[in-house]
Parts: C-alpha cells; sequence; structure tokens
C-alpha cells in the first residue's frame, strides 16, 4: 500500500484577476502559506498557464513547474473540464455553453466542437511535457436533456448518443495514450457519463480503453443518492483522480434530488465546505488506501455558504488529517512464532 499523496487544491474555483489568485507564482505561493502540497491547474485560466506553449515547449512546462517548486509545491494535473464538455454538447445548450469557448468560434456549433478537441490534443501533450500521468475533465453531453424519461424515449436514442460519444472521444483516448497519460472522466449530473452505469456503457463503446478512467469525487454521488462506497470497490481499479468535495443531502416534504429549482443554497442537496457535509471521508480514504491509490487528494470547494478563503484554510488541515500513513508492518507482528514450513504442517496435523 501507498499513503495517498496531498494535500492539494484545484484552482478553478480560486482564479480571479486580484492577488495572490491572478497568477501561478502568487496563487501557488498561497496555497504553500494554507499548508497544500500541489496545485491542479485549470487550463482556461490563462493568468496559470498558455495551454498551447505547454503543449508546444517542454522548457515553458519546466518554467510553470519551477514556478510551483519555487513555493514547495507540485503541479499534480492539469484540467480541461470546461473544454471537454463542449466535445459534445446537445443544441438546447449551445447558448449556455458558448461562454466556455474562445469568442472566435462562439456561435458555430461545429467550430467550437473542433476547438475544444484540439484543447484535448494540446492537454495530453502538455501534461506529457510535465511529466504528469492523469488529467481531468468532463465527457460532455448529447443524451442529458433526455435524462427522465417523459415522454418515453424512442428506441435507439440514447445508444445512438453514446455510439457518437464514444466516436468523437476515442481519437482524443488514443492520443492520451500515446502520450502516457491516464483520461479521468469526472462522473458528474449533466454529463453523459453521471453514474456507474453510464460510464460503463461508454467504456463498453470505447473499447475498454485503459486511458478511459476516472476522477472520483464522492460529493455528485450524495447528490444522486448513488452509494459512493460501494462504488469504489466497483471501480477502484480505474479511480486515478480524487477530488476531495463534501455535499449534503436534506430532503423535505417539498423537494429531493431535483431541487424545484432552487438556487444551491435553498436546494435539498447541495455542496458544501469539507467537514460541514454528510460524505464519510473517513471511509473514502480508508478504502482508497487499501486499493492502493496512487494519487493525490484534492480539495475541490464550492459551497453555498461559506467563505472560498476560509474553505481553502480549513480543507488543507482537514486532508492532512485524513491522509493514511501506512503500516510497514501487521500490528500483531510482535506474537509471530516465527514457524517455518515442517512446523506449519505439524499444526495440521500432516505429518
Amino acid at each position: 500500500m501507498r499513503t495517498l499523496k496531498g494535500p492539494a487544491i484545484f484552482l478553478a474555483q480560486f482564479a480571479a484577476d486580484a492577488a495572490p489568485f491572478d497568477t501561478l507564482d502568487n496563487i501557488c505561493k498561497w496555497a504553500a502559506s494554507l499548508g497544500y502540497k500541489g496545485v491542479q491547474i485549470p487550463t482556461w485560466v490563462s493568468g496559470f498557464i498558455d495551454l498551447q506553449k505547454a503543449a508546444e515547449s517542454k522548457d515553458y512546462c519546466d518554467e510553470l513547474k519551477g514556478i510551483a517548486a519555487s513555493h514547495g509545491v507540485e503541479i499534480t494535473e492539469l484540467s480541461t473540464h470546461l473544454q471537454g464538455q463542449l466535445v459534445a454538447v446537445h443544441p438546447a445548450y449551445d447558448t449556455a455553453f458558448d461562454g466556455f469557448a474562445a469568442p472566435e468560434v462562439r456561435g458555430n456549433p461545429k467550430a467550437r466542437q473542433q476547438w475544444a478537441v484540439q484543447q484535448l490534443l494540446w492537454a495530453a501533450k502538455a501534461s506529457q511535457n510535465m511529466g504528469l500521468t492523469e488529467h481531468g475533465t468532463f465527457s460532455g453531453a448529447l443524451a442529458w436533456p433526455y435524462i427522465y424519461p417523459w415522454p418515453q424515449r424512442p428506441a435507439g436514442l440514447v445508444e445512438e448518443a453514446f455510439d457518437e460519444l464514444a466516436r468523437r472521444w476515442t481519437p482524443i483516448l488514443d492520443k492520451f495514450d500515446e502520450a502516457g497519460v491516464d483520461l479521468c472522466y469526472e462522473i458528474h449530473p449533466g454529463e453523459d457519463l453521471h453514474d456507474g452505469i453510464s460510464y460503463e456503457m461508454f467504456l463498453d463503446r470505447v473499447n475498454n480503453h485503459p486511458r478511459a478512467n476516472l476522477l472520483y469525487d464522492p460529493s455528485h454521488f450524495v447528490l444522486q443518492q448513488l452509494d459512493y462506497l460501494d462504488y469504489i470497490d466497483i471501480y477502484h481499479e480505474r479511480i486515478k483522480m480524487f477530488h476531495v468535495k463534501d455535499a449534503e443531502f436534506n430532503p423535505t416534504g417539498r423537494q429531493g434530488v431535483y431541487g424545484g429549482f432552487q438556487s444551491w443554497v435553498d436546494r435539498a442537496g447541495r455542496f458544501r465546505s469539507l467537514g460541514d457535509g454528510q460524505v464519510d471521508f473517513a471511509a473514502i480514504f480508508s478504502k482508497l488506501t487499501a486499493y492502493d491509490f496512487a494519487g493525490w487528494a484534492v480539495l475541490e470547494w464550492e459551497c453555498a455558504l461559506k467563505h472560498p478563503e476560509d474553505g481553502a484554510r480549513e480543507g488543507a488541515e482537514f486532508i492532512a488529517s485524513h491522509i493514511i500513513r501506512v503500516t510497514e508492518k501487521a500490528f500483531d507482528d510482535f506474537a509471530g512464532a516465527g514457524t517455518d514450513r515442517a512446523a506449519n504442517r505439524k499444526m495440521l496435523g500432516l505429518d
């Protein structure tokens, strides 16, 4: 077994125009001051990284790693969540998702998708140039508007959506394979890959691609009432990334999983800062340790109530306190009898 690496922090929710959240240098210094040992970089934040340059220049990647290292932190992974979303967009969401893309491709779904694919290909090469072995993203969605079947879905609709999703992602997965990087899908409502079954449907269509792996985030499973501990038992071989994010689900006689179109504050299911929700992180860290998870424990802060800087400060301490330093010996070694095969056979009555 290995000891999980961490604590680390996903920088997406903290990026801003003002210091210390405006540049990679400033935000790494801030993260280190809170006790973080790693940072996960959102590649759409130009103040942190130029993705194309990172794909084309190992020297530039070394510069970025050097900036982080100067503050005593590592770059843990890169993320293309926003760009991955645009690999597959149902027309109902065209306007809403246009803001994720570069201005020159907005209003042009075909050009926007091509832009997104190029972003993923750059991310594969940039990760390789940085010596990273995992990358986080979203799958995008073609079937999501039909998640609740009323009127009933016509035969073959979901199958066609997943066939197309696989067609779009297979060449991207192949490029990540060439780069030696696992592409880790965050399983998330709003994406076609939103639970275990939908992930399996996709995995089957990409022929169990070795790079089609998972970013584990239990908060999304609390909100849809999926057993997030059993999920680890089922998919641990594919879990390569870990977002440490809390959530709570408090249904009432007025609302449940769907939330009644309420704001995050008023929803039955909502994200919370670490320790303020209902996720059993002691069990999660125990399971991941037992399954020899080799990656980082990365805070993703999202909370409807608490200030982000308080969540970040508390999150570093929370993760550090949950990381299990693995033992190098069994607890009952002191009572070992030091027997050999002959003694074992004698104890069994075989000699």
